[in-house]
């Protein structure tokens, strides 16, 4: 997890991986646009953003009507 936080620094991320944390990162540019389009055709950059918009959603809605973890993924949690 705290790789993950660290995105920009930590080695453990391909360019492919790197480019695709920062689109979830900040508004796209032409820039931003042209590094995704040396990993990513267009098909991939639709259902990346699709993946992005709906965990941007989730973040905002259940929090706010109380939707809390099923427990199914094991990030940032203590396993047993």
């Amino acid at each position: 997890m705290q790789q993950v936080r660290e995105w920009r620094t930590a080695s453990v991320f391909s360019a492919m991986e790197r480019v695709a944390l920062e689109y979830t990162d900040q508004q796209p540019d032409d820039a931003l646009f042209a590094r995704l389009r040396e990993h990513f055709d267009d098909a991939q950059l639709v259902e990346l953003t699709a993946a992005i918009a709906l965990e941007n959603f989730r973040s905002k809605f259940n929090p706010s009507l109380g939707v809390e973890g099923q427990g199914f993924c094991l990030i940032g949690t203590k396993a047993g």
